[in-house]
């Protein structure tokens, strides 16, 4: 049912298109429309209906822009505890991952840092001696 109603819509549309008539889209003159001389006239009086629209809608921009900004404080006043404690929490979270990886990193690497330290102090020693 709703395929014939499609087809006879389409078929509809066809028909009132072709009694219409065949209307030409004329095609645009590139070189004549750019190198005619109005050009920069053209281009002028679209940048001034431009300014006029904005400034026309200054107000209404100015004052959409002065609500974010308040609904923006409005939300961050209202969400400072709970952003200060999520901050406190990554930060403790991050803090115990940090002191784990230094662990293991100290097992892996003990060798290595245990000579870089006894050079350190051997070198620190010889300042001293001079």
């Amino acid at each position: 049912a709703h395929k014939k109603k499609k087809q006879v819509y389409y078929i509809k549309s066809k028909l009132k298109n072709n009694l219409k008539g065949n209307i030409k889209v004329s095609s645009i003159d590139y070189d004549k429309e750019l190198f005619s001389g109005d050009f920069d006239l053209k281009l002028k009086e679209i940048v001034k209906k431009q300014k006029k629209h904005i400034e026309s809608r200054k107000e209404l921009i100015q004052q959409k822009i002065q609500e974010y900004k308040e609904k923006k404080h409005n939300y961050y006043s209202e969400h400072k505890q709970k952003r200060l404690e999520y901050d406190r929490e990554y930060r403790e979270k991050k803090k115990e991952e940090l002191k784990l990886y230094r662990k293991e990193y100290y097992k892996k690497n003990r060798k290595k840092i245990l000579a870089k330290q006894k050079i350190n102090r051997e070198k620190l020693k010889q300042k001293m001696d001079t």
